[in-house]
């Protein structure tokens, strides 16, 4: 098969405030990954935001030091994101960071291609990962990606979930934390609405689990783990709706 005949796995955009860098590595994706298909460009992050609302990209080919706002200030203006971060920086102090904000991989500037080609495979190999096993066994059970391959959980001991960037905490009665490389949304879109509420944008809880409820300086839900969850105060009136339509109240 010719690398022309080979389809496209992955969407992209590139952010790099420097317009040879922007045209640069689309010209090597495009002569050497074709598992890739760069489908936007930006020059700053607030045009970046706005390309990934847009266009809703799998990978975001990050540049560090840009001015006003740089690549870290850039993920911070999601609550969540759905897209795989790689940094791309001609400065490697910055590579610990990157990985503690999430990035996939952290390549140095000027990008060499056996390296581009090989974060490129990791990416597949992600994606496809992700997306074959994320789906519920059933509807008691939910299959999770771990480093050794996967976890089957049943769903009714689950206590909470959290979000952390673009991956999620997952908390059960046994006291395990998992850590899962999808969103919370994603968990939000899966879990059994009838149990699962979300309170807060970081946070999405078993109803069953929850040990009190105070509105005492904030509004707040204490769970049989012991934890302390704030409810969002535009959530306040919908939990409490929930609650007595779902548990019994007297």
């Amino acid at each position: 098969m010719t690398k022309q005949n080979v389809p496209p796995e992955l969407t992209a955009i590139i952010v790099d405030d420097e317009l040879h860098g922007r045209e640069n590595l689309k010209k090597i994706i495009e002569a050497y990954c074709p598992e890739l298909r760069v489908i936007g460009l930006a020059d700053s992050v607030l045009s970046a935001k706005e390309v990934v609302n847009v266009h809703k990209p799998d990978v975001v080919f990050l540049d560090i030091n840009m001015p006003v706002l740089d690549g870290f200030d850039f993920l911070e203006e999601f609550d969540e994101y759905n897209f795989m971060v790689v940094f791309v920086s001609a400065h490697e102090e910055f590579g610990i960071k990157a990985l503690k904000a999430g990035a996939k991989d952290y390549l140095l500037k000027p990008v060499n291609i056996k390296e581009l080609k090989q974060t490129v495979k990791k990416l597949v190999a992600i994606h496809n990962k992700t997306a074959s096993i994320e789906l519920p066994i059933k509807s008691e059970k939910l299959v999770l990606p771990a480093a050794h391959g996967f976890d089957v959980l049943v769903i009714d001991d689950i206590i909470r979930l959290e979000a952390d960037g673009c991956y999620t905490k997952v908390i059960t009665k046994e006291g395990k934390h998992k850590f899962v490389s999808r969103t919370l949304k994603d968990f939000e879109d899966t879990l059994p609405k009838e149990n699962f509420f979300r309170v807060h944008k970081s946070s999405l809880i078993n109803l069953k689990y929850i040990k009190d409820y105070s509105n005492l300086s904030g509004n707040y839900v204490t769970m049989i783990d012991g934890s302390k969850i704030e409810i969002s105060r535009r959530k306040v009136p919908e939990f409490i709706l929930k609650i007595k339509t779902t548990l019994k109240t007297v």
